[in-house]
């Protein structure tokens, strides 16, 4: 399969495409009619929709002007707020709404597409062949349409290659509705899709099972903490999060990556944790520049000592949101430095947000305001620090928050600000806690597994096993409500700046309570304030609530400290983004707006 030429027919195809967001088109479907032949036909065009704009989520991607991160209380952009964090968003301020609204319909139009004409090529493959290429459609249209309920509500539902007349006289249909439909998708594809493939990789069963059971965790927990709560369809859906987590947990195909640092590199690829992940090439993209992460995609994280911008880091709320090393929050633990706040934390802390004083790609960062030069590998010797806001000329440049995300950065991001690494959409580490959260919101904890699965995940953070308690600190707990806050804490710790932190927000239905207030960071005006701190963090230690949502309002008394952006959000509106306006326009009222926009 020539993947250079797939994705140059998927460029050409986007370029070409309708203005109209709500695309029925078949973007790969030759103006002839005579695709679909044959097997490798059908194949070429399932694996155009693994192009990276199906999958949006980080800035730069297919036009994305922000990362999903950006819009939740891990990642804060230095020079403006967004407008989701205001409370400002409407169908047309955002492009980031639009793009991601519109290329979700363009795949499922592809998917329906492939499943309507795949039947021309029947006789050219097995039975055998022909549905598990019917799981893979059916599988990628179950995924697009659950990223519509999950951030638009209620989908506009067609599962056939209509035209657009017909679309623009389709209504939505309500979630609870189109989800059965979606979730037949998803179990035909783990009927029909082989655990793992000899040759060219497709979609697998663990994938579809993985998949599912993030779409039934998500709405079983949304349908459990929303302001009307729905019983009797959370239990419905939390036992199907349960029963397909652990049927792909019991496959025995995957497992932890030894070294969490290493796993976000460009250099590691098809780990044994991969259950679906999508490639990401320079070499292979003909030119498609979503296809890798390149420009502000990079730089807007990156050192002023790298060239980069520093423009989207890390929040303070995050740092503090980590784990000491004995497993307890900052406000409980013994063992908390306010004045050093990576020291005696969880391992991850300092795999996620670059600790002052690290190396990093050949020159050494540090924000800390004594730190006037830093050692350069290149220069080698000792450097003018412009990581530093008492250095730099402008000392609103640096890092506002003095943190740097580095997972997943190495010099790969730094040479030439191009860089390719999977794109992880799930990881067996998700499996293992949705498996346990599934079981901690059915009460199921007495049988252990909820809490060896957790474990299962700490240990790896640790490089140790499960079973050796003293070198981790193992969770131990059997009450539901403590272990519920252990659990958000965990998944917050194992994938942030992985895009999943909006979601969990959203589902948990705490987004109301951690995006009410503001963004802090260095008072990088007051230079005498921040001589005083020297080589210290600020001396604070917050309260964290139950959600694991540490409370830095107290950071007011502190003169070193000052407000980056207000945030706000209103929960009648803002646990669902607004449909793009030209679609509600376009469809003469079929399509209604969400409530609030």
């Amino acid at each position: 399969m020539n993947i250079k030429r797939i994705l140059q027919i998927a460029a050409a195809a986007v370029a070409t495409a309708s203005c109209i967001n709500l695309d029925l088109a078949p973007l790969d479907k030759p103006a002839t009619g005579n695709w679909y032949k044959d097997k490798e036909q059908v194949i070429m065009s399932l694996n155009t929709i693994q192009l990276v704009q199906f999958w949006l989520s980080d800035r730069t991607e297919a036009g994305m002007t922000a990362d999903l991160d950006e819009f939740t209380d891990d990642a804060v952009n230095r020079n403006s707020q967004n407008s989701m964090k205001l409370g400002t968003t409407t169908g047309n301020s955002s492009v980031n709404v639009k793009n991601i609204w519109s290329y979700t319909y363009k795949g499922i139009s592809r998917c329906n597409a492939i499943l309507d004409n795949m039947h021309k090529a029947k006789d050219t493959m097995s039975d055998e062949d022909y549905r598990m290429l019917e799981g893979c459609a059916r599988f990628y249209r179950a995924c697009f349409y659950s990223r519509i309920c999950m951030l638009f509500g209620d989908p506009v539902f067609f599962l056939n290659d209509i035209t657009l007349d017909v679309a623009y006289s389709t209504g939505r249909t309500p979630v609870l509705e189109a989800l059965p439909k979606i979730i037949e998708d998803f179990d035909y594809a783990v009927a029909n899709c082989p655990e793992a493939y000899s040759g060219q990789q497709m979609v697998t069963k663990g994938a579809a099972l993985g998949m599912k059971a993030r779409t039934a965790l998500y709405f079983g927990t949304m349908l459990k903490f929303q302001e009307q709560p729905d019983e009797a369809s959370s239990k419905k859906y939390l036992e199907m999060a349960r029963d397909a987590a652990k049927a792909c947990i019991d496959l025995g195909v995957y497992d932890l990556y030894p070294d969490f640092s290493e796993l976000f590199l460009s250099k590691t690829h098809n780990t044994c944790e991969a259950v679906f992940s999508i490639a990401r090439s320079y070499e292979q993209s003909g030119g498609v520049e979503s296809q890798y992460l390149h420009k502000l995609g990079v730089t807007s994280g990156l050192p002023r000592m790298h060239n980069g911008y520093c423009s989207n880091n890390p929040t303070w709320d995050l740092l503090y949101a980590f784990l000491c090393d004995d497993g307890l929050p900052v406000n409980e633990s013994k063992r908390f430095n306010p004045k050093n706040p990576w020291e005696n934390r969880d391992p991850r802390l300092k795999a996620t947000i670059l600790e002052p004083g690290t190396n990093f790609c050949g020159i050494v960062y540090d924000f800390r305001f004594n730190a006037l030069k830093v050692w350069s590998d290149k220069a080698g010797g000792m450097v003018p620090n412009n990581d530093n806001m008492l250095v730099n000329t402008d000392p609103k440049l640096p890092s506002r928050t003095g943190l740097i995300k580095c997972k997943g950065v190495d010099e790969d991001w730094t040479d030439d600000f191009i860089t390719a690494p999977d794109k992880q959409i799930l990881r067996y580490a998700d499996v293992l806690l949705m498996y346990a959260e599934a079981k901690i919101e059915l009460g199921e904890i007495s049988d252990g597994e909820a809490v060896a699965a957790i474990n299962k995940v700490r240990a790896r953070a640790y490089k140790t096993t499960p079973e050796n308690t003293s070198a981790y600190p193992a969770v131990t707990a059997t009450d539901q409500a403590k272990l519920r806050t252990i659990l958000r804490t965990e998944r917050r710790m194992e994938f942030a700046g992985e895009r999943l932190r909006m979601f969990d927000m959203w589902r948990w239905r705490i987004a109301e309570k951690a995006l009410n207030g503001y963004e802090w960071g260095f008072a990088y005006n007051k230079k005498a304030e921040l001589q005083k701190l020297g080589a210290d963090f600020i001396n604070y230690t917050p309260d964290v609530d139950e959600n694991g949502i540490p409370d830095l309002g107290g950071l007011s008394g502190f003169a070193a400290a000052q407000t980056i952006h207000e945030r706000h959000f209103y929960k009648e509106q803002g646990y669902l983004w607004p449909i793009p306006t030209n679609d509600v326009l376009v469809t003469g009222g079929n399509i209604q707006q969400n409530p609030g926009y």
